[in-house]
C-alpha cells in the first residue's frame, strides 16, 4: 500500500477593503484570488522528503509533479486536508483544464483527533506538544508568506523548510495515531505476504485477545503488538449450539 503525506502552502486572496474587522467583502473587491505557492511530500517509511515550488519550477511542473503523486497513491495522509488541500489542489487541476487524479483513500488527522480526543486546541502544533511528538518549524509568520509573495530567497529557503517540517512532523503524528483511526485502510488488500497481518499498520505481530460478539456471529479478536490496533478474524467462531439459539432468538 502506497501512503502519500502531503502538505501545501498557500497565498491569500489579494482584496480591497475598507475596515480591518467584520468586513463583507463582495467579489468585484477581489483584486486576486488565492493560489499554491508550494507543497511538500513523502511516501510514508521513506526518507526522501518532495519538494515543488513556483520560485523553483512554476506553476505549471509544480501542479503536475503534485498531480502525478496524487494518481500514485493508494492512500493521502494530510491534516486538515479533506477541507484545505484537497479542495486547493482540485481548483488549481480543474483550472489547468486537468481531469480528476486517481481516487484515493483519505486519512485526516484532523478528523481523527477531533473526534476521538477533547483538546483545548485543535491545531497540529498544539497536537505535537500534547502528545509529546515535537512541534512545528518556527518562522516570522506573515513576514514569510509575504515575502514568497515578493520573491525573496531568505523567506522561500524559509518556507521550504516550514513546509517539510510539517511533512515530517505530520509522519509522526500519523504513526503515533494509527490505533485511534477510524476505519483506516487494509494492508492486508494491498499485499500477497499470504500471512495473518494487522490491517492498520501491516505488521504481523499479531495476538489473540478475546472476541468481538455482534447480533449474530462470534468473531475472534487480535490486538497488534507492532502499533496496538484492533482488529477482527473473519471467520465465525460461533458453536452449533449457540447457532440455534440464535435461531431459535430470531
Amino acid at each position: 500500500m502506497k501512503i502519500l503525506l502531503i502538505d501545501i502552502e498557500t497565498a491569500p486572496n489579494k482584496v480591497w477593503t475598507w475596515g480591518l474587522w467584520n468586513q463583507n467583502i463582495s467579489i468585484e473587491q477581489i483584486d486576486k484570488p488565492g493560489y499554491i505557492l508550494c507543497w511538500a511530500a513523502k511516501w510514508h517509511d521513506k526518507k526522501e522528503i518532495m519538494f515543488a515550488s513556483l520560485w523553483k519550477e512554476g506553476k505549471n511542473k509544480m501542479l503536475k509533479r503534485a498531480y502525478e503523486l496524487l494518481e500514485e497513491a493508494d492512500v493521502i495522509v494530510h491534516y486538515n486536508g479533506i477541507n484545505f488541500d484537497n479542495r486547493w489542489l482540485n481548483s488549481e487541476f480543474v483550472k489547468q483544464g486537468w481531469a480528476p487524479p486517481a481516487p484515493h483513500q483519505p486519512i485526516d488527522l484532523f478528523r481523527t483527533i477531533k473526534r476521538m480526543f477533547n483538546l483545548p486546541s485543535y491545531k497540529m502544533d498544539f497536537a505535537l506538544r500534547y502528545l509529546g511528538l515535537g512541534t512545528k518549524y518556527r518562522h516570522d509568520g506573515w513576514k514569510m508568506w509575504e515575502g514568497c509573495m515578493k520573491k525573496d530567497p531568505h523567506y522561500q529557503r524559509e518556507m521550504e523548510k516550514y513546509n517539510k517540517m510539517d511533512v515530517t512532523e505530520m509522519e509522526k503524528l500519523y504513526v503515533f495515531l494509527r490505533p485511534w483511526i477510524m476505519n483506516h485502510p487494509n494492508h492486508a488488500l494491498y499485499s500477497d505476504r499470504g500471512v495473518n497481518q494487522c490491517p492498520t499498520c501491516g505488521g504481523t505481530h499479531l495476538r489473540k485477545k478475546g472476541l468481538r460478539y455482534t447480533n449474530v456471529f462470534i468473531y475472534q479478536r487480535y490486538r497488534c503488538n507492532d502499533c496496538g490496533a484492533w482488529s477482527q478474524g473473519r471467520q465465525n467462531n460461533m458453536t452449533k449450539d449457540k447457532k440455534s439459539v440464535v435461531l431459535k432468538s430470531c
